[in-house]
């Protein structure tokens, strides 16, 4: 027996399937179709997800290539319930132009909580004295370790760094913090001392807490070396992630003493075998990775993912995107003409120095918001036409990563000429002989304008197709050139002059209202007021 074929406005509905335990709140939204089915099993998931728009996943559900490839095209976002990603192939996801999203903030301050709570419990031997005390041990002579004027030090100073930051200040505690990703206006604003390297702030605290995502970065950056630089009697707490504090290294450290306590919630592995060294290490706190379990978390975070992923569904990615830049309808309205220059430079530089490795993007001067999704603009319009996927702004930085592309990014004072200007330097060769290709632009009210063309200063508006010529600056380049279009009855329709000095090289730009063909181009680079010539289309 089949199915019945679902009506038109079933079919109609956006689909959203649910396959891990939350609390989703209500489910009943207009244009929604939400399916709620908690502990779906694997197979299962990848029968039915072909079906959805979107999937909302908590830390138990796989979704690596098999899931993401079983999914097919209607898939468009796939929601996680919570702060971390791990159990998500992100870089393949965004390779597939998949929209990610998360709700770090449902679980703040829980985790923050459970990290003050090991830090407590460590420094008071909570857990050593109800060991010994089930075991029949009444042992009263054991000295715990007061907090109050003691130095913390949190490693990352985000969201829930930031909370346990204030957390500890009201124990009466001093905060040092590394996280050269936070601006120094963030410190002051929390009364917390900077330390500029880890190994600074390990030399002067008295615990340490790390509040990190995973990274490759940050595995291990906590190991026996580290560990070795903090004061004798210290305390440690991982409540982050598995690994970010060295499993083995933090157990020799307790078993030597080194360390007072410690406290973790995270594994490497979870659950942890039998003979895990942490399950026999002397004062060691565990808890089974609790940091988002209380009531009001799980009540806040299922609520939160699915009016995210509905949301994105509908266009809006301004909150929980982890693989997309936030473009609000703010961010939109501010950035909107910078990001169609940054598309068109990409394109422009695409066509003079295609299979670049090297990608350097300069803002000159105050934008009227954040410019950092320009960059991902540029890669957009680079990468357009040499790949088989469809750049986007998801998928962009991991399909510029996965050909090897460096990205960098710099910011300078004001621009000599314009109030905003942003410049783009792509970098390629065959190993032999690097070259370069340098185009700069700025917007005029939400109009893109290019502003440079390698060292020379032009000002055209980027649109249609452009002749890019160059020659000694001698009268009669540019009439010789406009008699050869004319005689082809290709209309000019802007031009731009510069040049780097008088009677030197000049380059002269021209947007064309039809392309050339490859041997009318033949036909201008024989020109002899002619040195190159590069026809591109913006």
């Amino acid at each position: 027996m089949t199915a019945p074929a679902p009506t038109p406005e079933q079919a109609a509905l956006l689909r959203v399937l649910i396959c891990d335990e939350m609390n989703p709140g209500n489910l009943e939204h207009a244009g929604f179709q939400i399916d709620y089915q908690g502990n779906m099993d694997r197979a299962e998931t990848l029968r039915r997800l072909p079906e959805y728009d979107a999937l909302i996943t908590r830390s138990r559900t796989k979704v690596d290539r098999e899931l993401i490839d079983a999914a097919g095209p209607r898939l468009k976002v796939i929601g996680r319930g919570g702060v971390g990603v791990d159990n998500i192939d992100l870089d393949y996801a965004s390779l597939r132009g998949l929209l990610v999203l998360n709700a770090p903030e449902s679980n703040n301050v829980s985790a923050a909580e459970l990290a003050v709570m090991h830090l407590m419990a460590a420094a008071r031997g909570l857990t050593r004295s109800d060991s010994l005390t089930r075991a029949g041990q009444w042992d009263r002579k054991y000295l715990g370790l007061e907090l109050k004027d003691k130095t913390l030090g949190i490693v990352g100073l985000g969201r829930i760094g930031s909370i346990v930051a204030d957390r500890a200040q009201g124990l009466r505690m001093n905060v040092v913090a590394f996280d050269p990703y936070v601006p120094d206006s963030k410190f002051e604003r929390l009364g917390v001392t900077r330390a500029a390297t880890l190994d600074e702030l390990l030399a002067q605290v008295d615990a340490i807490t790390v509040h990190t995502p995973l990274t490759d970065e940050t595995r291990g950056m906590i190991g026996a070396e580290q560990l070795a630089r903090l004061k004798k009697g210290a305390v440690a707490v991982n409540a982050a992630r598995g690994g970010i504090i060295d499993e083995q290294a933090l157990v020799d450290a307790l078993h030597s003493g080194h360390l007072f306590a410690a406290g973790v919630d995270v594994f490497v592995d979870e659950p942890p075998t039998p003979d895990h060294p942490f399950l026999g290490a002397p004062n060691l706190g565990i808890t089974a990775h609790l940091g988002a379990n209380t009531f009001e978390a799980q009540e806040r975070v299922g609520a939160e993912i699915v009016s995210r992923v509905l949301d994105a569904l509908h266009g809006d990615v301004s909150k929980g995107a982890v693989n997309a830049p936030a473009l609000d309808a703010k961010t939109m309205e501010a950035l909107g003409g910078y990001l169609k220059l940054g598309d068109k430079l990409g394109r422009i530089l695409s066509q003079l120095l295609p299979g670049a490795h090297d990608v350097e993007v300069t803002f000159r001067g105050e934008f009227p918001a954040d410019p950092a999704p320009v960059v991902t603009s540029v890669l957009v319009g680079y990468l357009s036409g040499s790949t088989d996927e469809t750049p986007n702004m998801i998928n962009a930085r991991a399909l510029a990563r996965e050909r090897g592309v460096n990205i960098a990014i710099r910011e300078e004072g004001d621009s000599p000429d314009y109030q905003t200007e942003v410049i783009v330097k792509v970098t390629g060769g065959d190993g032999h002989k690097e070259r370069t290709r340098t185009v700069g632009g700025t917007v005029f009210g939400r109009s893109p304008r290019l502003t440079r063309l390698r060292d020379f200063r032009v000002e055209l508006e980027p649109d249609g197709y452009i002749l890019i010529a160059s020659n000694q600056d001698k009268p009669g380049a540019v009439a010789k050139l406009s008699t050869l279009l004319g005689s082809w009855g290709v209309n000019i329709a802007g031009m731009a002059l510069g040049r780097a000095e008088k009677g030197g090289q000049a380059l002269f730009t021209l947007t064309l209202d039809d392309a050339l063909t490859p041997g009318q181009l033949a036909q201008v680079r024989e020109l002899d007021v002619i040195d190159s010539a590069y026809l591109v289309r913006a």
